[in-house]
């Protein structure tokens, strides 16, 4: 059985880590194969979006699996190593996140530009209760929701539910547990309507855009925009938007 499963459909991957009985823990070989999956996805020009999950309807992910000898030699390098891919996506990243997401859990569902949440999930960073130190949620988790509550989640290790994520705008949605991949999926194809190459400006804007003065942003817009506004796809969506058809993207 594969750890990762990776399924097209139409210009939407769906990456689902596949270790059920285990809860989805990342082990070293599931974050490698995470990896080339994040690495295959950012390089296929016919994929715009991916959706990443977890199997089974209990668990996203758990996070570290410390029962996995080798999760032990030199972690903090191979734990980097996935996080920093994570991160470095160019296109669209939606999590759809069923049950348990803790942990390297979290650290995944934070590197998606948009949450999906099923109803029985829930979210938090465990670490500290074992004196370890979860980087993505340390560095991050104040980007996403107010700074007492990633405060209160990172010093107490206590994981939040569907519903308060949602309320501090963590998530996006919180749906039936049944319904969790279709919404997902509705939003990757909602979001395959527009211009892939202008996807990919907006994400590096808006990723760059939060540690950069507005001076320095607007250069790098500049830097950016002139060949997405130079592209194909530019004069194709301005043609279908007088001529009152939708446009073909080629990502060209």
């Amino acid at each position: 059985m594969s750890i990762l499963i990776y399924e097209k459909a139409g210009h939407v991957v769906t990456i689902t880590l596949n270790r059920p009985q285990k809860l989805n823990a990342m082990s070293r070989n599931l974050a490698s194969e995470l990896e080339k999956a994040l690495a295959g996805f950012d390089d296929d020009p016919e994929l715009w979006v991916a959706v990443i999950t977890g199997s089974g309807d209990r668990s996203f992910c758990v996070g570290a699996d410390l029962k996995d000898p080798e999760h032990l030699v030199e972690p903090e390098k191979w734990e980097a190593s996935y996080m920093k891919k994570l991160f470095s996506v160019k296109k669209p990243l939606i999590a759809a996140v069923n049950g348990y997401c803790l942990g390297g859990g979290f650290t995944v569902a934070l590197a998606c530009d948009i949450r999906i949440a099923s109803e029985n999930a829930s979210f938090g960073t465990p670490d500290q209760k074992l004196n370890t130190v979860d980087c993505a949620a340390s560095l991050l988790l104040s980007h996403f929701i107010p700074h007492a509550i990633a405060m209160e989640i990172l010093f107490t290790g206590d994981p939040i539910d569907a519903r308060e994520a949602y309320r501090v705008g963590l998530v996006n949605q919180v749906t039936p547990a049944a319904e969790l991949l279709s919404a997902a999926t509705k939003m990757a194809n909602k979001i395959c309507n527009n211009g892939p190459l202008a996807l990919k400006a907006c994400k590096t804007l808006n990723r760059k855009g939060r540690t950069l003065v507005i001076d320095d942003g607007v250069a790098l817009f500049q830097a950016l925009v002139p060949s997405v506004l130079n592209s194909e796809d530019t004069r194709e969506g301005i043609t279908a938007f007088i001529e009152k058809r939708k446009p073909v993207w080629k990502g060209k």
